[in-house]
Protein backbone atom coordinates (compact mmCIF):
# COMPACT_ATOMS: atom_id res chain seq x y z
CA UNK A 1 0.00 0.00 0.00
CA UNK A 2 1.01 3.49 -0.96
CA UNK A 3 -1.07 5.11 1.98
CA UNK A 4 -0.55 4.27 5.27
CA UNK A 5 -2.15 5.64 8.22
CA UNK A 6 -1.16 4.23 11.29
CA UNK A 7 -3.96 5.46 14.17
CA UNK A 8 -7.14 7.16 14.27
CA UNK A 9 -6.64 11.04 13.32
CA UNK A 10 -6.19 12.90 13.98
CA UNK A 11 -2.71 11.66 15.70
CA UNK A 12 -0.82 12.96 19.19
CA UNK A 13 1.63 15.75 16.97
CA UNK A 14 -1.65 16.86 14.63
CA UNK A 15 -3.95 17.41 17.62
CA UNK A 16 -1.36 19.21 19.42
CA UNK A 17 -0.86 21.87 16.24
CA UNK A 18 -4.77 21.93 15.64
CA UNK A 19 -5.02 23.60 19.60
CA UNK A 20 -2.92 25.87 18.97
CA UNK A 21 -4.44 26.69 15.42
CA UNK A 22 -7.45 27.05 17.38
CA UNK A 23 -5.98 29.36 19.70
CA UNK A 24 -4.54 31.97 17.42
CA UNK A 25 -5.65 31.34 13.81
CA UNK A 26 -9.44 32.83 13.30
CA UNK A 27 -11.83 30.17 12.45
CA UNK A 28 -12.59 31.46 9.00
CA UNK A 29 -10.50 29.41 6.39
CA UNK A 30 -11.80 26.33 4.68
CA UNK A 31 -12.77 23.44 6.95
CA UNK A 32 -10.58 20.81 6.33
CA UNK A 33 -10.00 16.79 7.91
CA UNK A 34 -7.46 16.86 10.58
CA UNK A 35 -4.20 16.58 9.02
CA UNK A 36 -1.35 18.56 9.84
CA UNK A 37 0.44 18.35 7.15
CA UNK A 38 4.44 17.83 7.50
CA UNK A 39 5.89 17.31 4.27
CA UNK A 40 5.13 16.05 0.32
CA UNK A 41 6.36 14.22 -2.33
CA UNK A 42 4.65 13.48 -5.79
CA UNK A 43 1.24 12.62 -4.74
CA UNK A 44 2.19 11.52 -1.11
CA UNK A 45 1.44 13.75 1.60
CA UNK A 46 2.79 12.52 5.39
CA UNK A 47 1.55 14.83 8.20
CA UNK A 48 3.41 15.37 11.47
CA UNK A 49 2.76 11.81 13.10
CA UNK A 50 4.09 10.08 10.14
CA UNK A 51 0.85 8.90 8.62
CA UNK A 52 1.12 8.80 4.20
CA UNK A 53 -1.98 10.10 2.49
CA UNK A 54 -2.61 10.26 -1.18
CA UNK A 55 -3.34 13.36 -2.18
CA UNK A 56 -6.46 13.84 -4.25
CA UNK A 57 -6.77 17.67 -3.61
CA UNK A 58 -3.49 18.96 -5.03
CA UNK A 59 -3.77 21.63 -2.56
CA UNK A 60 -6.64 23.28 -4.37
CA UNK A 61 -6.06 22.04 -7.42
CA UNK A 62 -2.27 23.90 -7.31
CA UNK A 63 0.15 21.65 -7.21
CA UNK A 64 -0.19 20.20 -11.04
CA UNK A 65 3.63 19.16 -11.29
CA UNK A 66 3.19 17.36 -8.01
CA UNK A 67 4.74 17.91 -4.63
CA UNK A 68 8.16 19.44 -4.70
CA UNK A 69 9.12 18.01 -7.77
CA UNK A 70 12.92 17.85 -8.03
CA UNK A 71 13.08 19.98 -11.12
CA UNK A 72 11.01 22.25 -9.45
CA UNK A 73 12.59 23.18 -6.46
CA UNK A 74 15.96 23.54 -8.13
CA UNK A 75 14.49 26.34 -10.14
CA UNK A 76 12.89 27.93 -6.93
CA UNK A 77 15.89 27.17 -5.54
CA UNK A 78 18.29 29.26 -7.97
CA UNK A 79 15.73 32.01 -8.42
CA UNK A 80 15.82 32.55 -4.32
CA UNK A 81 19.58 32.53 -4.80
CA UNK A 82 19.77 34.96 -7.08
CA UNK A 83 17.20 37.37 -7.02
CA UNK A 84 14.31 38.10 -4.59
CA UNK A 85 12.47 41.02 -5.81
CA UNK A 86 12.74 44.29 -8.01
CA UNK A 87 9.61 45.77 -8.42
CA UNK A 88 8.10 46.33 -12.14
CA UNK A 89 12.17 46.14 -13.37
CA UNK A 90 12.44 43.16 -16.20
CA UNK A 91 14.03 40.03 -15.24
CA UNK A 92 14.92 37.56 -17.80
CA UNK A 93 12.50 34.97 -15.63
CA UNK A 94 9.68 37.50 -16.43
CA UNK A 95 10.38 38.34 -19.81
CA UNK A 96 10.64 34.32 -20.84
CA UNK A 97 7.74 33.37 -19.19
CA UNK A 98 5.73 36.05 -20.64
CA UNK A 99 7.25 35.06 -24.26
CA UNK A 100 6.08 31.22 -23.49
CA UNK A 101 2.59 31.80 -21.54
CA UNK A 102 1.31 33.89 -25.18
CA UNK A 103 3.09 31.09 -27.44
CA UNK A 104 0.75 28.51 -25.22
CA UNK A 105 -1.97 31.07 -25.21
CA UNK A 106 -4.94 31.28 -27.51
CA UNK A 107 -3.62 33.30 -30.79
CA UNK A 108 -5.36 36.12 -30.14
CA UNK A 109 -3.74 36.58 -26.69
CA UNK A 110 -0.52 38.30 -27.40
CA UNK A 111 0.77 39.97 -24.23
CA UNK A 112 0.88 38.65 -20.50
CA UNK A 113 0.65 40.77 -17.20
CA UNK A 114 2.37 38.66 -14.31
CA UNK A 115 0.34 39.36 -11.23
CA UNK A 116 0.57 37.27 -7.69
CA UNK A 117 -3.20 35.70 -7.43
CA UNK A 118 -5.84 34.53 -8.94
CA UNK A 119 -8.06 37.50 -7.52
CA UNK A 120 -6.04 39.68 -8.57
CA UNK A 121 -6.14 38.34 -12.22
CA UNK A 122 -9.77 38.38 -12.42
CA UNK A 123 -10.33 41.67 -10.66
CA UNK A 124 -7.46 43.51 -13.71
CA UNK A 125 -9.70 41.27 -16.20
CA UNK A 126 -12.93 43.63 -15.29
CA UNK A 127 -11.49 46.50 -14.35
CA UNK A 128 -9.69 47.03 -17.43
CA UNK A 129 -12.80 45.98 -19.61
CA UNK A 130 -14.72 48.90 -18.12
CA UNK A 131 -11.77 51.37 -18.76
CA UNK A 132 -11.68 49.51 -22.37
CA UNK A 133 -15.54 49.78 -23.48
CA UNK A 134 -16.25 53.12 -21.23
CA UNK A 135 -19.16 51.05 -19.84
CA UNK A 136 -19.36 49.54 -16.15
CA UNK A 137 -21.67 46.29 -15.84
CA UNK A 138 -20.19 43.00 -15.98
CA UNK A 139 -22.22 39.67 -16.23
CA UNK A 140 -21.75 36.16 -14.34
CA UNK A 141 -22.86 33.50 -13.03
CA UNK A 142 -25.07 31.76 -10.47
CA UNK A 143 -22.22 28.97 -8.62
CA UNK A 144 -19.44 31.14 -9.94
CA UNK A 145 -16.27 31.65 -8.02
CA UNK A 146 -13.69 34.43 -9.02
CA UNK A 147 -11.81 34.91 -6.07
CA UNK A 148 -12.16 36.95 -2.70
CA UNK A 149 -11.38 40.32 -3.35
CA UNK A 150 -14.31 42.88 -4.07
CA UNK A 151 -14.62 42.93 -7.52
CA UNK A 152 -14.32 39.32 -7.66
CA UNK A 153 -16.42 38.65 -4.36
CA UNK A 154 -19.11 41.04 -6.36
CA UNK A 155 -19.07 38.84 -9.35
CA UNK A 156 -19.05 34.96 -7.05
CA UNK A 157 -22.55 33.52 -7.39
CA UNK A 158 -22.60 31.59 -4.12
CA UNK A 159 -23.79 33.42 -1.09
CA UNK A 160 -21.60 31.94 1.51
CA UNK A 161 -18.84 33.62 0.03
CA UNK A 162 -20.56 37.48 -0.23
CA UNK A 163 -22.67 36.95 3.56
CA UNK A 164 -23.29 39.85 5.14
CA UNK A 165 -20.33 42.01 3.05
CA UNK A 166 -22.23 43.95 1.09
CA UNK A 167 -23.28 46.14 -0.81
CA UNK A 168 -21.39 44.51 -3.89
CA UNK A 169 -20.15 46.07 -6.41
CA UNK A 170 -22.71 47.74 -8.84
CA UNK A 171 -23.32 47.36 -11.66
CA UNK A 172 -22.84 43.21 -10.88
CA UNK A 173 -25.40 41.52 -12.66
CA UNK A 174 -26.27 37.10 -12.39
CA UNK A 175 -27.48 34.93 -14.97
CA UNK A 176 -27.84 30.92 -14.66
CA UNK A 177 -25.04 28.50 -15.59
CA UNK A 178 -25.70 25.54 -17.10
CA UNK A 179 -26.04 23.18 -13.91
CA UNK A 180 -27.57 20.09 -15.79
CA UNK A 181 -27.65 17.88 -12.82
CA UNK A 182 -30.31 20.34 -10.87
CA UNK A 183 -31.34 22.08 -14.13
CA UNK A 184 -33.47 25.94 -12.45
CA UNK A 185 -35.71 25.22 -15.40
CA UNK A 186 -36.50 21.78 -14.92
CA UNK A 187 -35.09 20.75 -18.39
CA UNK A 188 -33.22 18.24 -19.88
CA UNK A 189 -29.72 18.88 -21.45
CA UNK A 190 -30.68 16.35 -24.55
CA UNK A 191 -33.98 18.58 -25.32
CA UNK A 192 -32.85 22.00 -23.37
CA UNK A 193 -31.39 23.42 -26.59
CA UNK A 194 -29.32 25.52 -23.99
CA UNK A 195 -32.30 27.42 -22.73
CA UNK A 196 -29.99 28.77 -19.76
CA UNK A 197 -28.28 30.94 -22.49
CA UNK A 198 -31.37 32.12 -24.11
CA UNK A 199 -32.86 33.15 -21.13
CA UNK A 200 -29.56 35.10 -20.23
CA UNK A 201 -31.01 37.82 -22.37
CA UNK A 202 -34.21 37.96 -20.50
CA UNK A 203 -32.25 38.28 -17.72
CA UNK A 204 -30.14 41.25 -19.37
CA UNK A 205 -33.51 42.83 -20.51
CA UNK A 206 -34.58 43.34 -16.78
CA UNK A 207 -31.37 44.05 -14.91
CA UNK A 208 -28.83 45.83 -17.36
CA UNK A 209 -28.76 49.62 -17.59
CA UNK A 210 -27.52 48.75 -20.96
CA UNK A 211 -23.88 49.34 -20.26
CA UNK A 212 -22.20 45.82 -20.45
CA UNK A 213 -18.86 45.90 -20.68
CA UNK A 214 -17.73 42.21 -20.20
CA UNK A 215 -18.80 39.00 -19.58
CA UNK A 216 -16.85 36.53 -16.77
CA UNK A 217 -16.89 33.02 -16.61
CA UNK A 218 -15.18 29.50 -15.51
CA UNK A 219 -14.98 26.94 -18.23
CA UNK A 220 -16.02 24.42 -15.41
CA UNK A 221 -17.47 25.97 -12.13
CA UNK A 222 -15.02 25.08 -9.31
CA UNK A 223 -16.19 26.14 -5.99
CA UNK A 224 -19.59 25.58 -7.28
CA UNK A 225 -19.27 22.15 -7.07
CA UNK A 226 -17.11 21.08 -10.09
CA UNK A 227 -20.08 22.01 -12.52
CA UNK A 228 -19.14 21.24 -16.65
CA UNK A 229 -21.20 22.90 -19.18
CA UNK A 230 -22.88 20.81 -22.00
CA UNK A 231 -20.73 20.83 -25.20
CA UNK A 232 -20.37 23.46 -27.40
CA UNK A 233 -22.12 26.01 -24.37
CA UNK A 234 -19.05 28.08 -23.84
CA UNK A 235 -18.20 28.76 -27.72
CA UNK A 236 -21.89 30.02 -27.77
CA UNK A 237 -20.99 32.31 -25.24
CA UNK A 238 -17.97 33.57 -26.98
CA UNK A 239 -20.68 33.94 -30.12
CA UNK A 240 -23.27 36.18 -27.93
CA UNK A 241 -20.02 38.04 -26.57
CA UNK A 242 -18.52 38.77 -29.90
CA UNK A 243 -22.51 39.73 -31.68
CA UNK A 244 -23.31 41.96 -28.10
CA UNK A 245 -19.81 43.61 -28.50
CA UNK A 246 -19.20 42.37 -24.48
CA UNK A 247 -15.31 41.80 -23.36
CA UNK A 248 -15.57 37.87 -22.83
CA UNK A 249 -13.06 36.91 -19.78
CA UNK A 250 -12.78 33.46 -19.15
CA UNK A 251 -10.99 32.70 -15.62
CA UNK A 252 -9.16 29.29 -16.15
CA UNK A 253 -7.01 29.93 -12.87
CA UNK A 254 -8.13 26.58 -11.71
CA UNK A 255 -8.97 24.95 -15.09
CA UNK A 256 -5.61 25.68 -16.43
CA UNK A 257 -2.12 24.19 -17.18
CA UNK A 258 -3.31 20.62 -17.73
CA UNK A 259 -5.96 19.89 -15.29
CA UNK A 260 -8.91 19.20 -17.36
CA UNK A 261 -6.83 16.84 -19.71
CA UNK A 262 -5.95 20.36 -22.36
CA UNK A 263 -2.60 22.97 -21.21
CA UNK A 264 -6.31 25.41 -21.65
CA UNK A 265 -9.68 24.54 -20.90
CA UNK A 266 -10.14 26.98 -23.58
CA UNK A 267 -9.03 24.34 -26.31
CA UNK A 268 -11.79 22.26 -26.04
CA UNK A 269 -14.04 24.15 -28.03
CA UNK A 270 -11.36 26.57 -29.69
CA UNK A 271 -12.12 29.27 -27.30
CA UNK A 272 -10.48 33.26 -28.54
CA UNK A 273 -11.05 34.81 -25.05
CA UNK A 274 -10.40 38.67 -24.98
CA UNK A 275 -9.16 38.12 -21.07
CA UNK A 276 -7.66 34.79 -20.10
CA UNK A 277 -7.05 34.53 -16.28
CA UNK A 278 -4.65 31.76 -14.86
CA UNK A 279 -2.93 31.50 -11.51
CA UNK A 280 -3.21 28.02 -9.10
CA UNK A 281 -0.78 25.42 -11.75
CA UNK A 282 1.08 28.17 -12.81
CA UNK A 283 3.35 28.51 -9.95
CA UNK A 284 2.01 24.90 -8.82
CA UNK A 285 2.75 26.12 -4.95
CA UNK A 286 4.38 29.41 -5.41
CA UNK A 287 1.72 32.49 -5.53
CA UNK A 288 1.72 33.07 -9.42
CA UNK A 289 -0.79 34.67 -11.59
CA UNK A 290 -1.23 36.32 -15.20
CA UNK A 291 -3.77 37.89 -17.22
CA UNK A 292 -3.51 37.19 -21.10
CA UNK A 293 -4.68 39.51 -22.97
CA UNK A 294 -5.07 41.39 -26.39
CA UNK A 295 -2.45 43.90 -26.90
CA UNK A 296 -5.57 46.31 -28.64
CA UNK A 297 -7.47 46.50 -25.28
CA UNK A 298 -4.07 46.85 -22.72
CA UNK A 299 -3.05 49.95 -25.00
CA UNK A 300 -6.04 52.01 -23.18
CA UNK A 301 -3.95 51.88 -20.11
CA UNK A 302 -0.76 54.32 -19.51
CA UNK A 303 2.33 53.62 -17.53
CA UNK A 304 2.06 52.94 -13.99
CA UNK A 305 -1.97 52.60 -14.13
CA UNK A 306 -1.73 48.95 -12.98
CA UNK A 307 1.46 46.91 -11.57
CA UNK A 308 1.72 44.88 -8.31
CA UNK A 309 4.13 45.12 -6.02
CA UNK A 310 5.18 41.01 -6.10
CA UNK A 311 3.45 40.26 -9.52
CA UNK A 312 6.19 39.00 -11.98
CA UNK A 313 8.87 38.66 -9.27
CA UNK A 314 11.90 36.59 -10.34
CA UNK A 315 11.11 33.80 -7.69
CA UNK A 316 7.43 33.31 -8.89
CA UNK A 317 8.50 33.63 -12.89
CA UNK A 318 11.73 31.05 -11.73
CA UNK A 319 9.11 28.50 -10.45
CA UNK A 320 6.51 29.22 -13.31
CA UNK A 321 9.10 28.59 -15.85
CA UNK A 322 10.22 25.30 -14.62
CA UNK A 323 6.57 24.22 -14.21
CA UNK A 324 5.73 24.71 -18.18
CA UNK A 325 9.06 22.94 -18.93
CA UNK A 326 7.74 19.73 -16.50
CA UNK A 327 4.50 20.14 -18.06
CA UNK A 328 5.74 19.31 -21.74
CA UNK A 329 8.56 17.09 -20.30
CA UNK A 330 6.44 14.49 -18.75
CA UNK A 331 3.30 14.79 -20.86
CA UNK A 332 1.31 15.86 -17.62
CA UNK A 333 -2.12 17.09 -20.09
CA UNK A 334 -1.74 14.16 -21.55
CA UNK A 335 -1.90 11.80 -18.59
CA UNK A 336 -4.39 13.70 -16.85
CA UNK A 337 -6.62 12.90 -19.80
CA UNK A 338 -5.75 9.39 -19.90
CA UNK A 339 -5.59 8.53 -15.93
CA UNK A 340 -8.75 10.92 -15.57
CA UNK A 341 -10.92 8.52 -18.08
CA UNK A 342 -9.88 6.09 -16.20
CA UNK A 343 -11.08 7.34 -12.76
CA UNK A 344 -14.26 8.97 -14.49
CA UNK A 345 -15.46 5.62 -16.02
CA UNK A 346 -14.74 3.16 -12.74
CA UNK A 347 -16.52 6.12 -10.38
CA UNK A 348 -19.61 6.41 -12.85
CA UNK A 349 -19.59 2.24 -12.50
CA UNK A 350 -19.69 2.77 -8.47
CA UNK A 351 -22.43 5.05 -8.79
CA UNK A 352 -24.75 2.99 -10.39
CA UNK A 353 -24.72 0.83 -7.20
CA UNK A 354 -24.27 3.52 -4.35
CA UNK A 355 -27.22 4.80 -2.44
CA UNK A 356 -25.53 8.68 -2.21
CA UNK A 357 -23.44 8.91 -4.96
CA UNK A 358 -26.11 11.18 -6.86
CA UNK A 359 -23.35 12.06 -10.03
CA UNK A 360 -20.05 11.81 -11.55
CA UNK A 361 -18.58 14.38 -13.85
CA UNK A 362 -15.54 16.15 -15.32
CA UNK A 363 -12.80 16.06 -17.61
CA UNK A 364 -9.03 15.03 -17.00
CA UNK A 365 -8.34 15.12 -13.42
CA UNK A 366 -10.90 17.51 -12.38
CA UNK A 367 -13.59 14.81 -11.38
CA UNK A 368 -16.77 16.21 -8.35
CA UNK A 369 -19.31 13.30 -6.99
CA UNK A 370 -22.05 14.38 -5.85
CA UNK A 371 -23.96 13.54 -2.76
CA UNK A 372 -27.18 12.82 -2.04
CA UNK A 373 -29.57 11.86 0.05
CA UNK A 374 -32.15 10.04 -2.50
CA UNK A 375 -30.96 9.69 -6.05
CA UNK A 376 -35.11 10.82 -6.94
CA UNK A 377 -35.28 13.27 -5.24
CA UNK A 378 -32.11 14.80 -5.13
CA UNK A 379 -31.50 16.30 -1.83
CA UNK A 380 -28.17 17.36 -0.97
CA UNK A 381 -26.51 15.65 1.28
CA UNK A 382 -23.93 17.83 3.42
CA UNK A 383 -23.84 14.74 6.12
CA UNK A 384 -23.03 11.77 3.73
CA UNK A 385 -20.30 13.99 2.02
CA UNK A 386 -18.23 14.50 5.26
CA UNK A 387 -18.82 11.58 5.93
CA UNK A 388 -17.51 10.23 3.45
CA UNK A 389 -15.02 12.48 4.07
CA UNK A 390 -13.90 11.70 7.21
CA UNK A 391 -13.80 7.69 6.27
CA UNK A 392 -11.95 8.35 3.09
CA UNK A 393 -8.81 10.27 5.29
CA UNK A 394 -8.52 7.16 7.79
CA UNK A 395 -7.91 4.71 5.32
CA UNK A 396 -5.30 7.00 3.30
CA UNK A 397 -7.12 9.24 0.70
CA UNK A 398 -6.98 13.04 1.38
CA UNK A 399 -10.20 14.89 -0.16
CA UNK A 400 -11.76 18.60 -0.23
CA UNK A 401 -15.51 19.49 -0.55
CA UNK A 402 -17.30 22.21 -3.22
CA UNK A 403 -20.48 23.11 -4.04
CA UNK A 404 -23.23 25.44 -3.80
CA UNK A 405 -24.76 22.99 -0.97
CA UNK A 406 -21.11 21.61 0.41
CA UNK A 407 -22.01 18.39 -1.22
CA UNK A 408 -19.72 17.99 -4.16
CA UNK A 409 -15.88 16.06 -2.99
CA UNK A 410 -13.43 17.02 -5.68
CA UNK A 411 -10.97 14.36 -7.18
CA UNK A 412 -8.35 16.79 -8.14
CA UNK A 413 -4.85 14.76 -7.50
CA UNK A 414 -1.62 16.52 -8.87
CA UNK A 415 -1.06 15.54 -12.42
CA UNK A 416 1.78 13.55 -12.29
CA UNK A 417 -0.33 10.37 -10.81
CA UNK A 418 0.22 7.17 -12.30
CA UNK A 419 -2.12 4.22 -12.72
CA UNK A 420 -0.94 2.19 -9.41
CA UNK A 421 -1.67 5.33 -7.23
CA UNK A 422 -4.87 5.80 -8.98
CA UNK A 423 -5.86 2.02 -8.49
CA UNK A 424 -5.48 2.32 -4.38
CA UNK A 425 -6.91 5.79 -4.08
CA UNK A 426 -10.22 4.11 -6.21
CA UNK A 427 -10.08 0.94 -3.86
CA UNK A 428 -10.46 3.19 -0.88
CA UNK A 429 -13.48 5.42 -2.44
CA UNK A 430 -14.96 1.62 -3.42
CA UNK A 431 -14.68 0.33 0.19
CA UNK A 432 -15.98 3.37 2.15
CA UNK A 433 -19.00 4.25 -0.40
CA UNK A 434 -19.69 0.04 0.18
CA UNK A 435 -18.99 0.51 3.82
CA UNK A 436 -22.02 3.89 4.13
CA UNK A 437 -24.84 1.43 2.07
Amino acid sequence: MISNVKMKLPGINSRKYLEISKKYEPGCMSQQVPVVWSSAKGVIVTDVDGNNFIDFTSGVLVTNVGHCHPKHVRAIQKAASELLNCYDFPTPNRVNLAKKLVEKSPENLNQAFLLTTGSEATEAAMRISKRYTGRHEIISFYGAFHGRTYGAMSMGGKRGGKRKFGPMMPGAIQVPYPYCYRCPFKKEPETCNLFCLEFMDTALNSQSTGDIAALIVEPYQGAGGFIFPPKGYLKKLEEWCHENDVIFILDEVQSSFGRTGKFFAAEWEDLKPNFLCIGKGLGSGVPTAALMAESKIMSCLSFGEMSSTTGGNPLSCGSALAVMEIMEEEKLPENARKVGDIIKARLKKVAIKSKYLGDVRGSGLVVGLEFVEDKKTKEPSERKTVEFMNRCVQKGLLLGRVGIYGNVVRIAPPLVINGKEANEALYIIEKVLGEME
